[in-house]
């Protein structure tokens, strides 16, 4: 009876190793092994006899069986090793690419972020890493807000036809008017923080679009601005020079920038000045940084205190500065564009050529350069 059962096993053992080095997939592995060693299989019948032989038999042949159980999943599993490397092997020769073909275009990387997004997202980061918040209001303003309360008077020409887009009055009211400026977010902003108790001192900027009947090579009917605004106890003219000295050279990625105050006059800061920068020309473009030329950016100076008390603080405790200067301008500084026009033709060749990829929207984590980052941290 046991050499009967050893050569049961045996020839099964024979047939199973066979079959398994016939298979040619996984799907046919599977099949002889659960044949095998499944719930059904002809392996695990054979362990299911120990049941009826004696303790002499089971000892016996116990280990037979067990042996010849392990035998069989060594081989499945030696030749799953050894089909899975040929399919492996397969592939990688069906799938080799020609490393000097031309990249598939990825329709993600087909759209361009336009240059004055992309200017709006690094100044909104450099910014807030200097602490200022951003602040938002409507492109369709009252004329308080867009003229009276940044005390522009009556007769002054900003508030003729010839300079400011006027819309249709409300009934029993003045007539609206597309924003000149982003100045009236100021205010709105220092109103809705008095109101919330929340305020001051403040700390913010305010970009966004901007509208004047005006159009030439540097010139356009909409363009847009960022304004800036600091109030509190002590501010002072140092503290507005340094936050553009700062802010200037961490957009255009210098280690230093010089800038210098002219006198001038704005009806909602007193006194004011405007901004120029240091530059020089390299052919027809301007670089900004260093040279013997001066380049006006933009306007400044310290809070009117009649602007403080139109927003409710007081004038007598309080004082701060403000600063505005045209993003498009600084992108077409930044970046090289010469013709502020160009900006707004829908020019899908232009946009390719200035516009930047959508994974490129600038953070303080990425999109802004190790060397911006330096500027910043030194100056703050």
């Amino acid at each position: 009876m046991s050499g009967d059962t050893q050569k049961q096993a045996g020839q099964l053992e024979t047939k199973i190793v066979a079959a398994i080095d016939a298979t040619t997939d996984a799907t046919a592995l599977e099949a002889v092994r659960v044949g095998s060693l499944g719930k059904k299989g002809s392996v695990s019948a054979l362990l299911k006899t120990l049941g009826g032989m004696s303790a002499e038999e089971r000892q016996l042949n116990g280990p037979l069986f067990n042996a010849l159980r392990d035998k069989i999943a060594e081989a499945i599993a030696a030749k799953k090793t050894e089909l899975d490397a040929a399919a492996l092997n397969a592939r990688l020769a069906e799938e080799t690419m020609d490393m000097t073909l031309p990249v598939d275009s990825d329709p993600q990387f087909e759209g361009r972020i336009h240059p004055v997004s992309q200017v709006m997202e690094e100044l909104s980061a450099i910014f807030a890493d200097m602490g200022f918040d951003v602040a938002e209001g409507p492109d369709i303003e009252s004329q308080f807000y867009n003229f009276s309360a940044l005390n522009i008077p009556e007769a002054h020409p900003a508030r003729q036809m010839h300079d400011t887009f006027y819309l249709k009055a409300e009934e029993d009211g003045d007539a609206l008017v597309l924003r000149t400026h982003t100045s009236p977010v100021q205010v709105r902003t220092m109103q809705q923080g008095q109101a919330e108790k929340s305020g001051p001192p403040f700390r913010f900027i305010a970009p966004g679009r901007t509208y004047r009947c005006d159009s030439d090579q540097t010139h356009t009917p909409m363009f847009h601005q960022i304004e800036g605004l600091v109030v509190d106890e002590s501010t002072h003219m140092g503290h507005l020079k340094h936050t553009l000295e700062t802010f200037l050279a961490a957009f255009f990625e210098l280690d230093d920038i010089a800038i210098r105050f002219r006198p001038s006059y704005f009806p909602f800061t007193e006194p004011s000045m405007e901004i120029d920068m240091q530059c020089h020309r390299d052919g027809e473009r301007l670089v900004v940084g260093s040279g013997d030329e001066w380049m006006e950016i933009g306007g400044s100076g310290m809070v009117n205190p009649h602007v403080l008390r139109h927003a409710g603080i007081d004038a007598d405790k309080y004082q701060g500065f403000a600063f505005g200067m045209g993003i498009d301008r600084l992108a077409m500084l930044k970046y090289g564009a010469p013709d502020l026009r160009a900006f707004f033709e829908a020019d899908l060749r232009w946009l390719k050529h200035y516009g930047f990829l959508p994974i490129d929207v600038p953070g303080l984590a990425a999109g802004l350069s190790n060397k911006t980052l330096a500027n910043i941290n030194k100056a703050t």
